[in-house]
């Protein structure tokens, strides 16, 4: 298990890598919101991955073929979710800073969490790696209560802590937004990739 498990390792850390939706979710969020939201995007994304993970232990495929529209709930759910987020940012009004108090908000926070979540739930990408090829590096047969706590440690380690590396890159940037006068833009062109994810993950259901 333990070859297994560093093979599965750097698979995951290097998919973790690649950008993509939710490395861009990530960093939007980390650049308007704060860095905490950044975090908090991370952990929803993190905690999509260990929900896979446990449906792939109990076949993700069996529950797939079963559960079919609860997946397209899910993805519509999500979809709606990323493009209400966007609509937020294309229609709030500009300011001149990124405050602390916005920035720790709890619903904010909630609001990043829930986006990381719906994002990844709903990612074709993330159901197809582990449905088709998570099984080829873990043997879903044999699995001890051991070797689960592994992956569950190997799902953190990589996705979490390179989502949070992006998101802590993010906020250095965002620092100097406010030097700038860029905070608006930077919302705008926030507001656009999350309505046109969301846009995406409806036409691709």
């Amino acid at each position: 298990m333990y070859l297994q498990a560093v093979s599965l390792f750097f698979v995951m850390l290097t998919l973790a890598l690649i950008p993509s939706s939710s490395v861009a979710l990530v960093v939007t969020r980390s650049i308007t919101h704060g860095v905490m939201n950044g975090i908090s995007v991370s952990l929803g994304i993190v905690l999509g991955d260990l929900i896979f993970i446990s449906l792939a232990i109990f076949s993700l495929s069996v529950v797939a073929e079963t559960m079919g529209w609860l997946f397209l709930a899910i993805k519509y759910i999500g979809a709606t979710y990323l493009i209400w987020l966007g609509y937020s940012l294309l229609t709030s009004e500009s300011t001149t800073a990124l405050t602390l108090e916005k920035t720790n908000q709890k619903g904010n926070l909630i609001a990043s969490f829930f986006a990381g979540l719906f994002l990844t739930l709903g990612d074709i990408k993330a159901i197809f790696f582990y449905v088709s090829l998570f099984p080829t590096f873990v043997n879903l047969e044999s699995l001890r209560l051991a070797d689960v706590l592994i992956v569950i440690l190997v799902t953190i380690f990589t996705v979490g802590g390179v989502k949070i590396f992006y998101a802590i890159i993010a906020s250095k940037v965002g620092s100097m937004t406010e030097e700038f006068n860029l905070e608006c833009k930077i919302k705008k062109v926030a507001g656009m990739f999350m309505v046109g994810a969301g846009s995406y993950l409806i036409i691709k259901t």
